[in-house]
């Protein structure tokens, strides 16, 4: 509760105390002039990293393999294109440091490493995991597993008329 007090009230104060520092260093307009630049030079470095980063994890999953490192990237690389986008110098700087391809990779093993994420399915073969319910002692035993087939429909494929009929 402390970090969003910290995120969402003392943030704000200080970035605003920043904005008026540095604009009566340089001048309002120029300060403007930075934070727009910033956040268009921003927006363009996230979006080329997280194509890069989506063609990755496609790469990661045509092989077989879970793409945990590219799905840590491709969340920081959000978070970093809202701050990038929110005026002022701390939040542009923490989202450069989460966009650029030296310090991303570092930061995102971390994040991986710190939480745990839990497969469903180990074999992860880039497909949907079906789910199945464990077997409990309260069910029957009395399962009969099978095949049928409706013999009443016409087949949709008339070359296969003749496989349908009733034996003499």
């Amino acid at each position: 509760m402390f970090k969003l007090f910290l995120l969402f009230a003392i943030l704000p104060i200080i970035e605003i105390t920043i904005l008026i520092n540095v604009g009566e260093q340089i001048g309002g307009w120029y300060t403007v002039a930075i934070v727009i630049v910033t956040a268009f030079a921003g927006a363009q470095l996230v979006k080329q990293q997280g194509i890069s980063t989506l063609m990755q994890a496609q790469q990661k999953m045509q092989a077989g393999t879970m793409p945990s490192q590219e799905m840590a990237e491709g969340l920081l690389l959000v978070i970093a294109g809202v701050l990038l986008v929110t005026p002022g110098f701390i939040t542009d700087g923490i989202g450069f440091l989460l966009s650029l391809p030296m310090t991303r990779p570092l930061i995102a093993k971390g994040l991986v490493k710190h939480l745990s994420i839990k497969m469903v399915n180990p074999s992860f073969d880039g497909g949907f995991a079906q789910h199945q319910q464990p077997h409990s002692t309260n069910q029957s035993d009395d399962i009969i597993e099978g095949e049928f087939e409706h013999k009443d429909k016409s087949p949709v494929n008339p070359a296969l008329k003749d496989d349908l009929r009733k034996p003499d």
